[in-house]
């Protein structure tokens, strides 16, 4: 399993009923409730974490930015299509089912400290072109200490609004063609010994470089932590 940063902030309070587990479950989940929900209107930002370098990015030609009919970006940021991946750590076995696939390992998976804090750094979906939203993801594993567990976990009740999270203030997010971002999010589940959290991970495109010097270094990808839910 690949190295990944817990590099998360905590947003938006959703239903119980995207941690729901099915009757065969060994325990019922106690929901985490994530603070400052953001976006638009119906939101309000955290403070972002400060990564940008403070350079402009390059204009590029001009005569190729009005044929592409570069415009501010519609806003809020929404998707109609995702990416998936699931990851264990902890877990005796696990397995996660979202789209007809399956995610998952029936051997053992060591815990996130093998990996160092930053366990979560680059992770993406890697199932991909999944229309918004298929049935629940269903997870079925046992925990470090044997317990058998199963839940579903609702990602179109905890999406529902159709919202990217991310941490780009609109102001910093840079022009598109059309003004459409039509870059899928990544959703990715984290099944950790007795708990699951739900993130999102998507490409927002910036006016700022986000690494000095690097006129390649043109979006953010922050990792948001959207939902927790411990068995």
């Amino acid at each position: 399993m690949p190295k990944m940063p817990l590099q998360v902030a905590a947003v938006a309070s959703l239903a119980l009923a995207a941690c729901a587990t099915p009757g065969a479950a060994t325990s019922q989940p106690t929901e985490i409730q994530e603070s400052k929900p953001m976006h638009g209107a119906r939101y309000t930002y955290p403070d972002p974490p400060v990564v940008t370098s403070g350079e402009l990015v390059s204009e590029g030609d001009p005569a190729i930015s009005a044929k592409m009919n570069y415009k501010p970006v519609e806003w809020p940021l929404r998707f109609e299509k995702h990416s998936f991946s699931a990851r264990c750590y902890d877990t005796r076995e696990c397995e996660v089912v979202y789209d007809n696939l399956r995610h998952g390992d029936a051997r053992p998976s060591p815990p996130a400290s093998t990996y160092g804090a930053d366990y979560l750094e680059g992770w993406m979906g890697g199932h991909g072109g999944i229309r918004n939203f298929p049935p629940a993801a269903k997870v079925s594993w046992v925990s470090k200490d044997g317990t058998s567990l199963e839940a579903e976990i609702d990602i179109g009740d905890i999406f529902k609004d159709g919202l990217i999270r991310h941490f780009v203030p609109k102001e910093e997010v840079a022009d598109l063609p059309d003004g459409r971002n039509e870059s899928p999010p990544s959703i990715l589940l984290e099944v950790n010994d007795r708990v699951i959290r739900v993130y999102m991970r998507a490409s927002v495109p910036t006016k700022l470089l986000q690494k000095h010097g690097n006129q390649h270094s043109i979006t953010r990808r922050d990792l948001v932590l959207v939902k927790t839910c411990s068995y």
